[in-house]
């Protein structure tokens, strides 16, 4: 009788239960996965927080819809909640998907060929990025045959404002999110020549989107310059950037920089590969 009694009061509860999933994909918009997606396409596209009311502006969701699909999303780890509470970002399991999707199977070997190609023949390492939220990640590394070298793992982080490849990435932002990322965002000294005043790096944006290209003058790490080109997707958007690395001790900045033709070269290359 008792477990009768507990099977008797679960039934509202699962009918409750039903009855919001029956709801949810009775709601405009089409269906629960179709309007997770464009959730999910929405967040990763904005580069900043949205709240319920940026995301129904966005993908035309009433907020009562959007918080049962944001919940679930939440538990799965695909958004994420920002320093804000009330707005949302890309999640770790979001990241994940899109980091394997990038690196799967043969595009990735083609894209590694390009980039082992490209050192082979500016001889220092080269490495091929994606803007990540307020950071840049190491989707593709290969490193110059030399005895003093930086290491850092595909999969790594590194800052926006002072790394070539963020700098790039930050220059061809939208303005609101780009001014969001410089007026919000802390940047810490990591050297004496990172860039540390927002109206700086605002100036050395507009350079860059002048140049076409973006260096890194001993600003993330002594000792260290880069140089960076983006790689445009079909509708001309910088998806990617690919960037050379290499030690003051044997390659100066304008070294560095008479090799843009090869770096510009392998970005054309690769933009068939996104």
């Amino acid at each position: 009788m008792l477990r009768h009694g507990k099977a008797e009061r679960n039934v509202p509860l699962a009918q409750g239960r039903l009855q919001a999933l029956r709801a949810d994909d009775a709601a405009p918009g089409g269906s629960s996965a179709e309007r997770a997606l464009r959730i999910l396409a929405a967040v990763a596209e904005a580069g900043v927080g949205l709240s319920l009311a940026d995301l129904s502006a966005r993908v035309g969701l009433p907020k009562a819809t959007l918080h049962r699909q944001c919940a679930a999303l939440l538990a799965q780890g695909y958004i994420a909640r920002d320093v804000d509470p009330l707005r949302f970002v890309v999640g770790p399991a979001l990241r994940k998907l899109a980091f394997v999707t990038l690196n799967h199977g043969h595009v990735r070997a083609l894209r590694h060929r390009v980039l082992a190609d490209l050192v082979a023949d500016v001889q220092e390492t080269c490495n091929f990025t994606t803007l990540d939220g307020a950071e840049v990640l190491y989707l593709d590394r290969v490193e110059a045959r030399w005895p003093l070298r930086l290491t850092l793992d595909v999969g790594a982080h590194v800052p926006i404002h002072c790394t070539a490849s963020g700098k790039l990435f930050l220059a061809h932002l939208p303005p609101p999110q780009a001014d969001e990322l410089i007026g919000r965002a802390p940047l810490p000294a990591f050297t004496r020549n990172t860039i540390t005043r927002p109206a700086r790096l605002r100036r050395e944006c507009e350079m860059i989107r002048t140049a076409g290209y973006s260096t890194d003058r001993e600003e993330f790490i002594a000792g260290l310059i880069a140089v960076a080109v983006p790689v445009f997707d079909a509708g001309g958007v910088p998806r990617a950037a690919i960037a050379l690395h290499a030690p003051t001790a044997r390659m100066s900045l304008d070294e560095a920089i008479k090799r843009l033709p090869r770096l510009q070269a392998a970005a054309k290359a690769m933009r068939e590969l996104l």
